[in-house]
């Protein structure tokens, strides 16, 4: 049932999947490899700001494990957030000016307001995701290529309170839907009716739902694709586990909820497809290193990801994010800060999460979906980027380039 138009767009599922399966997904996967996408800094190990949780993943597969700090190259380590050569010694000054509490004299005038730009970038309302603070000692490098995204035991209760507090709290809905309490049956999926949920909703919470369901779906579609499917002392083998799928998505089994929720995973990476294609001015700039220390690689990697870039603008039938926020001024303004403070909450509540690696991953995904939703909301912004010279009005760090990209190739 996974088939045809989608709601809300002029595109339809056969095309996305050719698009995706043939032209994008084995560039992307190839990029996603390089030492650059596959380092991530993360803080695993922030407290819950929502409600008092100490209770940690007992389970071993719960576990992240991060790296030792001689294997993360040496120019992500030594510059993790900004990008080209002179940036990262730069930032590192003013670090060290920071600390030392005093104005430094030796950097230039046109280097202070550097400086203070991204300062003040940082702290920037712009932002749809509550960022880890990389620079704090609790923040650690994980290889994402050896801590994947998979089934790990956690379930239950604690999976539920957390899916059940994104939609509950987070989610534009009409206040007359309610949802079963579903935690008894031991699993992460809430069975949610929406027969006539979307009647009278507006385009823009239609899409913040299904954004949040989409990514849901994927989640859920990457659990059952590695499960774990054979525990014993000889050994551990994981694979597709068909019976979990079908529990989430069978059309029978989710009282013909399944093949919506697929739907929306297809929306989402419209979505996200749609940021990469906005995104490119950015990454074109002669300027723009994907800075690890290694020249040839970089500039390698670099000419993939604007490969990749340049083949997202070309696809066909783009989501157009004309329609969002077009009303009335003010109306459209104040919709637009529900929607981004809407989503930092959700990014807030991926550190109640009590699975490591379950931690990683959701914070990961939102961060990459908060960075497209950011690019989306820019585009006056990054049309205005010069050629050479910083970009005052729009600037994405390294952590939200890293998870933008990993993002979408879990989708």
């Amino acid at each position: 049932q996974v088939t045809g138009h989608l709601d809300d767009c002029t595109c339809d599922v056969e095309t996305i999947d050719a698009f995706n399966n043939y032209k994008l997904f084995p560039r992307l996967n190839e990029l996603l490899g390089s030492d650059y996408f596959r380092y991530y800094k993360v803080n695993l190990k922030k407290p819950c700001p929502f409600w008092n949780d100490n209770s940690h993943c007992g389970i071993r597969d719960c576990a992240v494990k991060p790296c030792p700090s001689d294997e993360v190259p040496d120019g992500i380590r030594s510059g993790s957030y900004k990008y080209s050569e002179e940036a990262n010694s730069l930032a590192e000054e003013c670090e060290e000016a920071k600390r030392l509490g005093a104005v430094d004299g030796s950097l230039s005038e046109e280097t202070q307001q550097a400086v203070l730009q991204w300062t003040r970038h940082d702290d920037s309302s712009d932002s749809f995701c509550e960022a880890d603070d990389i620079s704090s000692p609790d923040s650690e490098y994980v290889d994402l290529l050896l801590n994947p995204e998979c089934y790990t035991g956690y379930k239950g209760p604690d999976a539920w309170k957390i899916w059940n507090s994104i939609y509950e709290e987070n989610c534009f809905k009409p206040h007359n839907v309610k949802r079963p309490l579903a935690s008894g049956r031991g699993e992460s999926f809430i069975y949610l009716p929406i027969v006539h949920f979307f009647s009278g909703v507006c385009v823009e919470k239609r899409a913040f739902y299904k954004l949040i369901s989409g990514l849901h779906a994927s989640i859920n579609i990457h659990l059952s694709a590695r499960y774990l499917l054979q525990d014993t002392w000889s050994e551990k083998k994981w694979g597709p586990n068909v019976t979990e799928f079908q529990q989430r998505f069978d059309e029978v089994l989710t009282r013909g909820e399944g093949p919506r929720r697929l739907k929306n995973l297809y929306f989402l990476y419209l979505i996200e497809l749609r940021a990469l294609s906005k995104v490119l001015p950015f990454f074109e700039r002669p300027g723009f290193q994907l800075y690890t220390g290694n020249k040839s690689q970089d500039a390698e990697v670099k000419n993939l990801l604007l490969e990749i870039l340049r083949l997202a603008k070309s696809f066909p039938l783009h989501f157009d994010e004309n329609s969002f926020f077009a009303g009335n001024k003010k109306e459209a303004a104040k919709l637009k800060e529900e929607f981004r403070l809407h989503f930092k909450n959700i990014s807030k509540i991926m550190d109640c999460v009590g699975c490591f690696k379950c931690r990683l991953w959701g914070k990961l995904q939102t961060q990459g979906l908060g960075t497209a939703l950011k690019i989306l909301f820019s585009e006056n912004l990054i049309e205005k980027i010069p050629e050479s010279g910083p970009s005052y009005g729009f600037q994405l760090t390294r952590q939200e380039i890293v998870a933008l990209f990993n993002a979408f190739g879990r989708l």
